[in-house]
């Protein structure tokens, strides 16, 4: 008896690139309502995606950033007179919030130790103009 040619098994038909791409989002819809617990509105998908734009392009400005400021440490180590330079640029790349808290509160005491000593300054003037006149 001869072999017939069988056909094979029926499978699922092929997809196209369109209906694989709305299968897939449809899939990563479904993670996330179950991540979180709900279905999420376009409005709120949209928020989050523009929000995920955002904080990708600040972490890429801060890599960038910090990109320069090595360079210019490098530059700073290379000339001496730039040492106390090269210095403060190696604890912000180390340490910024630290480096950045320091700073803040050694700008304000120089104010306000600028503000005593005009203060100060002021009243000796008017007690020695007083004095002379």
């Amino acid at each position: 008896m001869p072999i017939a040619a069988t056909a094979p098994p029926p499978t699922a038909r092929q997809v196209t690139a369109p209906e694989a791409r709305r299968i897939r989002q449809l899939e990563r819809d479904l993670e996330e309502a179950l991540r979180l617990g709900r279905w999420v509105s376009d409005d709120e998908r949209a928020a989050r995606a523009l929000e995920q734009q955002q904080e990708q392009q600040a972490r890429l400005e801060q890599r960038q950033q910090r990109r320069k400021l090595l360079a210019l440490l490098g530059v700073s180590l290379l000339i001496p007179p730039l040492w106390p330079l090269a210095i403060v640029l190696a604890l912000y790349l180390l340490f910024p919030a630290t480096t950045v808290r320091v700073a803040v509160a050694t700008g304000l005491s120089l104010l306000v130790l600028g503000g005593l000593a005009a203060v100060l300054l002021t009243t000796l003037v008017v007690a020695l103009l007083m004095a002379l006149f």
